[in-house]
């Protein structure tokens, strides 16, 4: 059974997309079967991971007939067609084999009224009771299809619906942050809006029309892995500047005094004992690191994540190739400890 791992805050510009991208990559050059899910409307994952710089490149995908997308995978449900939902045909990635994405779609955005009318009635009208469940369905569907053992979910910055079926349909979630004062307001805010989330779903589970739809909607326990803290700038000793730090050491008192107890007592944080298997306390970052300065462009150029360019697609040479080489490099075991926690975090899980 795939595991399913959301990476969520609804403040954007956090670098969601390209966790996702790039640590897919990483669990999948790890030998992990993985399944990129891009349910933004906005598609920035699909973009990066197929190189489409405009929006007629997608009309590639989007008009090439079965179901190539999440809009059309989703379509039987939410319109009312009598054909059942059927696995994705996914787009696989250059270079890595062990990797697909199921692309977005702008008009994702048009399901979300209905979805939220349908959770509000918590199933009471017959005609929507498969909705609640058809996303997690889907993505199951999916990864049976492609022998997928993770899924990685890129939500766009907002607290809607869908978000909020995305999330408490998740086995585990990341949340990614900037050093910076939405950040820290956003903290605030998760800690509030995420038991309230989790209490609904808690709710639905309970809801047997929804548990006996076509799409039931599924029983699951969404957990805690921890923050991903990124985009700062360093200073000299490839440390954080004192501004950056001070953002950092601010999220950090966030989620230790306010999102962590929230999550407690919501039963959305793993085992103590878990997080001890990765000797990182969960309320410091699961994963840190810098910005990707010119990195990031040539890695959206070529396809690759930031730590897999080559020699050739760096475009540089002498001194200024050894220093971005030695970035790179530096990237690659920030995303492979991190991949390597999150396996671990999750085995354990498997495992209790």
């Amino acid at each position: 059974m795939a595991i399913q791992i959301s990476l969520f805050n609804h403040k954007g510009g956090v670098g969601k997309t390209t966790t996702a991208f790039n640590l897919g990559w990483m669990l999948a050059a790890k030998g992990k079967k993985v399944l990129l899910a891009d349910c933004d409307p906005q598609c920035n994952l699909t973009g990066m991971v197929l190189g489409f710089k405009g929006p007629e490149e997608f009309a590639t995908i989007y008009e090439s007939g079965g179901v190539r997308n999440i809009r059309d995978g989703l379509a039987p449900a939410f319109e009312s067609r009598p054909a059942p939902i059927d696995p994705v045909t996914c787009e696989s990635i250059d270079g890595q084999p062990n990797m697909y994405l199921i692309p977005g779609h702008i008009g994702l955005a048009e399901y979300e009224v209905t979805l939220g009318i349908a959770q509000e009635l918590s199933g009471s009208l017959v005609t929507l009771q498969n909705l609640p469940g058809a996303l997690h369905y889907l993505f199951r569907l999916t990864a049976l299809k492609y022998k997928i053992d993770y899924i990685l979910v890129d939500m766009s910055p907002s607290l809607g619906p869908i978000n909020q079926n995305l999330l408490m349909t998740s086995d585990h979630f990341l949340v990614p942050m900037a050093p910076d004062y939405f950040s820290v307001m956003a903290t605030d805010s998760l800690a509030s809006v995420l038991p309230k989330w989790r209490a609904w779903a808690k709710q639905a589970q309970g809801v047997a029309v929804l548990q006996k739809a076509a799409y039931p909607f599924p029983t699951v326990s969404p957990k805690f892995l921890g923050t991903v803290v990124q985009k700062y700038r360093l200073r000299e000793g490839q440390t954080p500047s004192a501004a950056f730090q001070n953002w950092i050491d601010e999220i950090e008192s966030g989620v230790q005094q306010k999102l962590l107890p929230a999550l407690k007592a919501a039963d959305m944080l793993m085992a103590d004992a878990a997080y001890q298997s990765i000797d990182i306390p969960p309320g410091k970052p699961l994963l840190q690191m810098s910005d990707f300065n010119s990195l990031i462009a040539l890695s959206q150029k070529h396809k690759v994540p930031v730590f897999a360019l080559s020699d050739a697609q760096l475009e540089q040479t002498g001194v200024v190739l050894e220093r971005t080489k030695k970035s790179m490099h530096q990237f690659r075991d920030l995303f492979s400890d991190a991949a390597d926690r999150i396996l671990t975090l999750t085995s354990y899980d498997q495992g209790h």
